[in-house]
């Protein structure tokens, strides 16, 4: 209960002087992205948001799987898994390859598998 006071103790958070270390906020700043690149990680890690998603890119991370793969894994229906997947393929963190009338999935490269991995470890610290 105690860190839960912690917490809301706001006046630990605040400078109680106001002094600003120019070089420092200067050296912070320059490493600032544009704005466009702070939406599109925004869009992106709201994707992450979502638990199935989450679960089928878990999936993809092992092997490339078709949407009938899929769906009989999460025990959801293959229009459940083909909305998701269109979600996940506009963002770019899955790519699908046709293979005569099938599409098979994969996580569309290392850095969302990184993605994926860092954020489990988080979870499990």
């Amino acid at each position: 209960m105690d860190n839960q006071k912690d917490i809301y103790n706001i006046g630990e958070d605040v400078c109680s002087i106001n002094l600003i270390h120019e070089k420092s906020v200067e050296n912070a700043k320059k490493a600032l992205l544009t704005e466009d690149v702070y939406t599109d990680l925004s869009d992106t890690f709201r994707i992450f948001g979502n638990p199935t998603r989450l679960k089928i890119m878990s999936l993809l991370a092992v092997e490339d799987l078709c949407v009938c793969d899929i769906s009989e894994a999460l025990s959801m229906s293959q229009s459940a898994v083909s909305h998701q997947l269109r979600t996940l393929r506009g963002q770019n963190l899955v790519k699908f390859k046709k293979e005569g009338k099938q599409a098979r999935y994969s996580l569309s490269d290392r850095h969302v598998v990184e993605i994926l991995k860092i954020g489990i470890e988080h979870v499990l610290e």
